[in-house]
């Protein structure tokens, strides 16, 4: 696949749309996030999705049109030079359902980032709009409320506002040794694959893909891999790199279900990469041409994320 095209880069002043896509956010975590990018010298909007509690379904922030509209103004405005994703949960397909996409420039990218069930709306921006994105920590979860000093925040910010030119994993392992090119694409493997057979499912042929997720039993996660490889959305991947499967069972058994879903594709990968959940995470662009090489374990990006 072809380089996304990359969004300027946030300076100070900046406004920022803050939103939600998926369930309701922790009111309090938000409230200190949208403090830490203003002492950041952002200048954060919360629109009403990021405010929403449930309606319908409790996890679900607002109902599905609210979102579609926050997400659609907030890509679509040129007001915002960037869209910081308040939470994750579950909903983010059905918001795609609703967006308009006709009302969005493809010719003006943003910094959008978000992580988790986000995935689904970093794959869409590919794919409708040529977009890269973000993958990384959000308004109103883990630690981003700590604001500068907190790992996520302080790896998030400079990616969105700085040349990063590589990421380095330190304690990763290599399961298949090597080197590998490739446009960097993926996500949560389980919304991956939940978008597969959809019109924003961006396939990895060609691609570093990155993989990550949480809460599902090892044979869950199985089932979400082996589902990966029977479509054709792994077919021709240059290389991968693994992420956190925190709560996904027994450590040793989902190490050893890496191995054996992935060791067998004939390109290098690399596993225990710092990017994912509950943990102090970096931040993974997507759709930046990059070069990962499994044993030094480092992600080197070729081109920059940011125009």
């Amino acid at each position: 696949m072809n380089r996304l095209i990359p969004p300027p880069a946030l300076r100070p002043g900046d406004r920022v749309a803050v939103i939600v896509a998926s369930s309701p956010c922790n009111q309090t975590k938000l409230a200190g996030g949208v403090a830490a990018l203003k002492a950041f010298g952002l200048e954060p909007e919360v629109f009403d999705s990021a405010r929403a509690a449930g309606t319908g379904f409790d996890y679900l922030a607002g109902d599905d049109a609210l979102r579609a509209a926050d997400l659609t103004r907030a890509l679509a405005d040129p007001a915002y030079a960037g869209v910081l994703m308040a939470g994750g949960g579950y909903g983010a397909q059905r918001t795609l359902e609703l967006v308009d996409w006709s009302r969005i420039d493809p010719g003006a990218p943003k910094v959008v980032a978000g992580y988790s069930d986000v995935t689904a709306l970093l794959e869409a921006l590919a794919v409708k709009l040529g977009w890269g994105s973000f993958f990384g920590p959000m308004v109103a979860c883990d630690a981003f409320h700590e604001g500068a000093g907190s790992y996520a925040f302080d790896k998030l910010m400079a990616m969105i506002t700085t040349p990063v030119t590589e990421l380095r994993f330190a304690g990763a392992r290599a399961i298949v040794p090597g080197v590998a090119e490739g446009v960097t694409v993926g996500g949560n493997a389980s919304l991956l694959a939940a978008s597969l057979g959809t019109d924003t499912s961006l396939p990895a042929k060609g691609a570093i893909l990155f993989l990550e997720d949480v809460d599902e039993y090892t044979f869950r996660l199985d089932r979400i891999f082996t589902q990966l490889r029977r479509s054709t959305y792994t077919d021709g991947v240059a290389g991968i790199l693994l992420g956190t499967f925190t709560e996904c069972g027994d450590p040793g058994d989902v190490e050893r279900l890496l191995a054996d879903r992935f060791g067998d594709l004939g390109v290098p990968v690399l596993a225990g990469a710092d990017i994912g959940h509950n943990i102090p995470m970096q931040t993974y662009p997507v759709g930046v041409p990059a070069r990962l090489d499994t044993e030094a374990g480092v992600l080197t990006l070729l081109k920059p994320a940011l125009a």
